[in-house]
């Protein structure tokens, strides 16, 4: 199976390019990014892209299976406008030509509280975004949904306080909805996730990531 990989230096994406390099069942794993990796492997194929004219990049948009872990935070991005380039706008391009060119398989890092119709912004974003992706038709669209992520490392203080917030509540047997997932833990499963889901639409909340 050939993979693509949208957010592969994000905190999730960088776990997943591993996870799909050393899987045996991809072939081959064409990433698109900013700014050179440094990464090096036979499998590996490295675009370093204009994120604001993807169109012309069209013809190495092809494989079997597209991975989406691109996302951003309002305060990273700057403003509302830029958070839904990223957010929306990038995978919903790379969506579209992937269709286009015959992929069948698109595997979307979504929210646990995506909805078209919240008044929260980010979650308006994600939402917006599962629909335009189903309305492609993708022979396989599956949709992860975790609560926060753990990342290793992080430097928000504003996240680092939540993480910890959460995990003491969910000792009491409350929130499990936002138990806080490491990312390494969800690349595993994204990988995994077009040989274990059927063709059609699956939907992968935090209380069945464990089942992979």
């Amino acid at each position: 199976m050939r993979a693509l990989l949208i957010g592969a230096t994000g905190s999730t994406g960088k776990f997943l390019l591993n996870e799909l390099i050393q899987d045996d069942d991809y072939s081959s794993v064409s990433i698109f990014v900013r700014k050179p990796t440094g990464r090096s492997h036979p499998k590996l194929k490295e675009y370093v892209i204009d994120f604001s004219n993807i169109e012309q990049y069209s013809e190495h948009i092809t494989g079997d299976v597209l991975f989406s872990c691109l996302g951003t935070t309002l305060m990273d991005a700057g403003s509302k406008e830029k958070q839904w380039e990223i957010d929306f706008g990038i995978p919903a391009t790379f969506a579209a030509i992937a269709r286009k060119n015959r992929v069948n398989s698109f595997v979307l890092v979504s929210s646990s509280d995506a909805s078209a119709k919240s008044m929260v912004f980010y979650s308006r974003i994600k939402g917006e975004l599962e629909i335009a992706i189903a309305g492609l038709n993708f022979g396989q669209f599956i949709i992860f949904k975790p609560g926060p992520l753990l990342r290793g490392g992080t430097d928000r203080a504003g996240e680092k306080l939540v993480v910890k917030v959460l995990n003491l509540v969910n000792a009491i047997g409350l929130l499990r909805k936002y138990k806080p997932l490491p990312t390494e833990v969800l690349a595993m499963k994204l990988a995994k996730s077009p040989w274990k889901l059927p063709q059609g639409t699956s939907v992968v909340k935090l209380e069945k990531i464990a089942d992979f």
